[in-house]
């Protein structure tokens, strides 16, 4: 009897403990799975959101093919690298410089020290160099070509940018580079280059080109600084020449049209009292035919008269006089 109830104990103990072991075992397994569905529920959350800025698009691949494009805000995408997503930068203006670097940009702004003459020098197309500085201002039109089209970016549109420049250049002097065409050159060389990315389908939209500093190298610039000086010297001699000629040449043409139109009053006086006179004389012709006599002493009279007014003394002589005496004075 003894024996049975002994048996009865151990079945009993052992049963108990079974059973604790199997709730103590079902305790310990509700925590871990909570935990990992938590973790797994973290990266779900973790890798299937993601934010977009205000001046970005974003490109979403699903295993590396791309199936849409997702504005600026908060998106959700399939988790575990299962989509990704490649914002890129469409209201931004990207500036890339050529010839120098910009080191810190402000109100005071510096520069590398770096040389780039390899990049800077041009042949002009009179067989001159030139150490040319410029920038290319451009945005991305198009994220998905920028994304599979091209691998970089940035070395891409420098070399197209400084090909193109090089080909600008040589159509122009070294006069017409350093000073009246810049302008030209800036609208050929942002049209060509516009054409070559649209031709390839770089997704680039070039906003502006511009020369900022066009100089001889640093060799030839004393020599060429001598030329200018002695340019503008001449300049300034032909101006001072050209200020005189504006004085004196008006100043003598007015004394010449003055004597012009005193000539030609003097002429029309004496054409005027030359037709006066023989139309006198045609009239006193007239007359004299219709009395000769009369006529005769009328002008002789009226000489006479005219003659004698200007004279100061006169002396009145007789013709049958046969000496001097009448014309002495005797006391």
């Amino acid at each position: 009897m003894m024996n049975s109830m002994n048996d009865s104990w151990d079945d009993f103990k052992r049963s108990f403990f079974s059973v604790r072991n199997q709730r103590m075992k079902d305790v310990r397994v509700f925590p871990a799975a909570v935990i990992i569905g938590l973790i797994a529920a973290g990266l779900v959350l973790f890798t299937g959101i993601y934010t977009i800025e205000t001046n970005e698009v974003g490109v979403v691949l699903r295993f590396g093919k791309f199936i849409r494009i997702t504005e600026p805000g908060i998106h959700i995408k399939l988790p575990m690298g299962i989509e990704r997503v490649y914002p890129v930068k469409t209201d931004y203006i990207f500036k890339a410089e050529f010839g120098f670097r910009t080191k810190t940009a402000g109100v005071r702004t510096t520069y590398q020290n770096k040389s780039y003459e390899q990049e800077s020098h041009m042949l002009t197309g009179d067989l001159n160099v030139l150490t040319i500085e410029w920038i290319i201002q451009y945005k991305i039109k198009d994220p998905v070509q920028i994304l599979f089209n091209i691998r970089d970016v940035e070395k891409t549109l420098r070399d197209i940018s400084e090909s193109v420049m090089r080909k600008s250049v040589g159509d122009y002097t070294f006069n017409e580079v350093l000073t009246t065409s810049r302008i030209e050159i800036n609208n050929e060389v942002q049209e060509e280059l516009q054409a070559i990315f649209d031709e390839y389908d770089v997704g680039i939209q070039v906003v502006t080109v511009k020369l900022q500093d066009v100089n001889p190298p640093n060799p030839v610039k004393p020599a060429f600084n001598e030329v200018n000086e002695a340019k503008q010297e001449r300049e300034k001699l032909i101006n001072q020449a050209w200020e005189v000629f504006n004085q004196k040449i008006p100043q003598a043409k007015g004394e010449a049209l003055k004597i012009v139109k005193e000539a030609e009053g003097y002429a029309l006086e004496k054409i005027n009292r030359a037709e006066g006179d023989a139309k006198r004389f045609e009239l006193l012709w007239t007359e004299y035919k219709k009395a000769e006599d009369v006529t005769r002493k009328r002008l002789y009279l009226e000489n006479m008269q005219e003659i004698l007014s200007k004279a100061g003394k006169k002396y009145i002589t007789d013709t049958d006089e046969k000496s001097i005496l009448p014309l002495l004075r005797l006391e």
